[in-house]
């Protein structure tokens, strides 16, 4: 009955974040046909600000909205893969889950679109210079400090990758996942990790590295998927 059960959950575990896979594979697309169709993140305050007030959804599109929902599948995905993982080096694996968890975390607990949002609406209805001018100022402060330039996001980032680089070196040395998912998730969150790294540094060359590694999770996800969904059916 205990060995019942205990598959029985494990199938669960392994549906669910062979889902989550998918999912985040449609929102890798997404992000990429948005930031082709309606552009990437405005640069400044006044250009987000504008944006927001002029085409709400196109604004809350290209302020990554879509990250703020999509993020916390990561939860699920690296738990199931712990589940597949845990027997082959029960350590690691939970290392690996750790720090994605708290990578996560930290990333979903900066400033998001919502924040822009509620500024954007007072600086619209703002009647003098003086509280346009104040508004302005908070937006440069959450804009220093959001999912995306903040020193939170950062760590976030390069915990998330490295539980992710950590876990595909993993998969390497397993028959659960074959080789070319190990070897695609090495190469993706390797260039990832490196991209966060240099843009302390060097953004414009960080960047370069985000181009290359981008389209490598539209591979990645649907191999990790899929090999989820099969564990899942090997429990029968």
């Amino acid at each position: 009955m205990i060995q019942d059960f205990h598959t029985s959950s494990q199938k669960t575990v392994y549906w669910i974040g062979g889902t989550a896979c998918f999912i985040l594979l449609g929102y890798s697309l997404a992000t990429l046909l948005i930031m082709t169709l309606i552009g990437g993140p405005p640069e400044t305050i006044e250009q987000t600000f504008s944006i927001l007030h002029d085409n709400k959804l196109a604004g809350l599109l290209r302020l990554d909205i879509l990250t703020v929902f999509i993020m916390p599948l990561y939860y699920l995905l690296f738990y199931s893969l712990y589940i597949a993982l845990k027997d082959s080096d029960k350590s690691i694996s939970m290392i690996s889950m750790i720090l994605a968890f708290a990578g996560v975390t930290l990333f979903l607990a900066t400033p998001s679109v919502f924040s822009y949002l509620h500024l954007s609406d007072r600086f619209t209805t703002a009647t003098s210079d003086n509280q346009k001018n104040q508004l302005l100022a908070a937006g440069e402060s959450i804009l220093a400090s959001d999912m995306w330039h903040g020193t939170g996001a950062k760590i976030g980032g390069l915990l998330l990758q490295t539980g992710a680089l950590i876990i595909s070196f993993l998969m390497l040395r397993t028959n659960i996942f074959n080789r070319a998912t190990a070897i695609t998730g090495i190469a993706t969150h390797g260039l990832d990790l490196t991209h966060i790294i240099l843009g302390f540094f060097s953004p414009a060359l960080g960047n370069i590295l985000m181009f290359i590694a981008g389209p490598l999770y539209l591979i990645w996800f649907p191999m990790v998927g899929f090999r989820l969904y099969k564990l899942r059916l090997a429990k029968d």
